[in-house]
C-alpha cells in the first residue's frame, strides 16, 4: 500500500453514517438505496426477484456515504434497513445489507452490523432481531451473535437461512 492509498480504517473513519425512517430520506438518498440495492442483487448477483417490496416505507435505514468528488452530494458507499416489530411479527428484522463495490475489503459490512445493533437495542431494547442471511454469510452474522434458527434454502436461486440474536 502506498502512501497516497488511505488504510481500510481511514475510510471507515471518512464515512458519513446517517440512520433514518424512510418519510425522513430525501429523494436523492431514496433513489440512491434502490440503485445500490438494485445494482448489488440483482445485476451483480444475477438475482431477477422483487425489491421493491412495500416494505420500505415503514422501515429504518442505515446509509453510509464515503468521500467523492461531489461533497453535496458523496458516493453510497453501504446500506441496510431495519423493520420494525408489528402485528405480524414480534422481531426487529435487518435486511438488503449491501456494501457497493468501491468499499469493499474495508470492513463496511462490520461496521453497518455494529452500528444498526446499537441502533436497534437503543430504540427497540430487548426486542429479538432476525434476518435472512445468506447461507455463506452464517459466520459473519454469527460473530454478532445470531444464530441459526431454520434450515438453509433457497430463495431466489441463492442458498438463505434464518437467523435470530437474542
Amino acid at each position: 500500500m502506498t502512501d497516497l492509498q488511505p488504510t481500510a480504517a481511514a475510510r471507515l473513519a471518512q464515512l458519513e453514517w446517517r440512520w433514518k425512517p424512510f418519510v425522513d430520506l430525501t429523494r436523492v438518498e431514496v433513489y440512491e438505496m434502490l440503485a445500490a440495492r438494485n445494482t448489488v442483487f440483482v445485476v451483480e448477483q444475477n438475482c431477477v426477484y422483487g425489491d421493491i417490496d412495500g416494505l420500505d416505507a415503514e422501515a429504518w435505514h442505515l446509509l453510509a456515504y464515503g468521500p467523492g468528488h461531489d461533497a453535496a452530494q458523496p458516493p453510497l458507499a453501504g446500506y441496510l434497513r431495519v423493520l420494525l416489530p408489528d402485528a405480524a411479527d414480534a422481531d426487529v428484522r435487518i435486511g438488503r445489507v449491501l456494501t457497493t463495490a468501491p468499499f469493499r475489503g474495508i470492513g463496511l459490512g462490520k461496521a453497518m452490523l455494529e452500528r444498526s445493533l446499537a441502533h436497534i437495542r437503543a430504540q427497540w431494547p430487548g426486542t429479538p432481531i432476525r434476518l435472512h442471511a445468506q447461507a455463506h454469510l452464517q459466520g459473519f452474522y454469527g460473530a454478532f451473535g445470531f444464530k441459526p434458527v431454520s434450515e438453509i434454502h433457497e430463495e431466489d436461486g441463492i442458498p438463505h437461512v434464518w437467523m435470530r440474536s437474542a
